[in-house]
């Protein structure tokens, strides 16, 4: 059982120190693989070096992306089937083989297969690695532990395109050792995994073998959280305004694009600062105010771009929504690890991923048909469109984080097993080694 000291919100430092071994894997793995996330940053440009067109280029793009949307839903499955530890080992060690192989597929029809191929099982270890998060990590550290995850994700990020580039050129301006690297990174946080994360979380009574049950339909019965989805799903589609339609916009009303790439470098240089100290006191706030402030500052700072643009207007709706993503994105990447039962644990965060995935890919295509339609009149449509979203993220979050069948009224004890579980498969009560799950107070609402 946690201390409870442990129980509490705490800190960055306490909390990372009094993490499992494994928690702290999953953080490091995050970073190492994001670090060696190449392939989507040069894979238009090995494509054409390869001779392809410029649109076979772009659909060969468009495959790994929707490969990836795919993926977290798969992830999501095998998270619950297989356990964190089996499906991250198999994300990362097929990402390893079929990036590898990309170099030497000189056929279009299989490299475009081999492409969407790559995007779907690299992404399969998310769902995997924030479900084993969350069972490891006590409720009231969700948030906490889910700020460090980004941290490590945006780190990377950031990291990823300069080292990418600077293999490229190492490479005399050739692809083998940059694809190469990227598979070598695969292969290690695959061992990385092997060796330091538990197939899933212990529980008294059970085994680890005990096969889960249900599926994305019983999340879907669940009418709440899917609220929440498609609030997530608005979100995401007006949060990638920035990197499809604003610089269309910068470039039409003639302001410098010094402007339009400083503000960019200002929103990852404010997240990787403030994000992580700022979670030390939003972990404290009711879940609905920060998910709330998340999908309410969005719209308000994109809509802020339809003030007459000049440098001004982009850095202070720069500044808007970034302030919500320093201090919401936290509470609304851990909500649904804590949305519903354990047993679907993985298909709750799988869904989200999904949803928050389909909105990135389709917010541009949607900013774009727009913008050349309404010009500088589209920043209103998209801050009232956002804006749709606060409703139903309120709606959807929980006063409390706990699964539907703990808010029904109910006969029943308090033992009693959840509905959505028969009898014959429910678990007993939870205990876990130290530093995994508690049975500390769930986080306010």
């Amino acid at each position: 059982m946690a201390t409870e000291t442990q129980s509490e919100s705490a800190g960055i430092w306490a909390t990372f120190i009094e993490s499992p071994v494994a928690v702290k894997a999953i953080i490091g793995g995050v970073f190492v693989n994001r670090v060696g996330g190449f392939l989507n940053i040069f894979l238009v440009l090995y494509l054409i070096a390869e001779g392809y067109s410029a649109s076979q280029a772009a659909l060969g793009l468009g495959s790994y992306g929707v490969g990836g949307v795919i993926g977290v839903l798969v992830g999501g499955m095998l998270a619950d089937r297989l356990g964190a530890r089996n499906a991250t080992v198999l994300s990362m060690s097929s990402s390893a083989v079929l990036i590898a192989s990309l170099l030497y597929l000189h056929d279009y029809l299989l490299l475009l297969i081999a492409v969407g191929l790559v995007g779907l099982v690299s992404q399969i270890f998310r769902p995997a690695s924030a479900t084993l998060l969350s069972e490891l990590t006590s409720e009231s550290r969700q948030v906490m532990i889910f700020a460090m995850y980004r941290f490590g994700l945006n780190v990377g990020a950031t990291v990823a395109p300069l080292l990418g580039f600077a293999l490229y050129n190492l490479d005399h301006q050739r692809f083998t050792l940059l694809f190469w690297g990227e598979a070598l990174v695969a292969l290690v946080y695959a061992g990385l995994a092997m060796a330091t994360l538990p197939r899933r979380a212990s529980r008294a009574g059970g085994t680890d073998d005990a096969e889960p049950t249900g599926g994305y339909l019983d999340v879907l019965r669940d009418r709440r959280y899917v609220l929440f989805l498609v609030a997530a799903l608005i979100n995401s589609a007006i949060y990638m305004q920035y990197l499809s339609t604003l610089p269309l916009d910068v470039k039409a009303e003639g302001v410098p694009i010094f402007w339009y790439t400083f503000a960019v470098a200002l929103n990852g240089g404010l997240v990787i600062a403030f994000e992580l100290p700022l979670t030390k006191l939003t972990q404290k706030w009711p879940m609905k105010l920060t998910t709330g402030l998340a999908f309410l500052l969005i719209p308000i700072g994109v809509g802020f771009y339809g003030m007459p643009l000049g440098p001004a207007v982009i850095i202070i709706g720069t500044l808007i929504w970034t302030t919500a993503e320093v201090s919401g994105a936290p509470s609304v990447f851990a909500y649904p690890a804590m949305a519903g039962p354990a047993h679907l644990r993985g298909r709750y965060i799988g869904s989200f991923q999904f949803m928050f995935a389909l909105g990135s890919a389709l917010g541009p295509m949607i900013g774009g048909a727009l913008f050349t339609q309404l010009g500088h009149r589209v920043w209103l449509v998209l801050g009232l469109g956002g804006l749709l979203a606060v409703p139903l993220g309120l709606a959807g979050v929980r006063s409390t984080a706990k699964p539907p069948a703990a808010e029904e009224p109910a006969a029943e004890s308090a033992t009693a097993p959840p509905a959505s579980q028969d009898l014959a498969t429910a678990q007993p009560p939870v205990e876990l080694p130290p530093g995994g799950l508690s049975v500390a107070e769930r986080p306010p609402g």
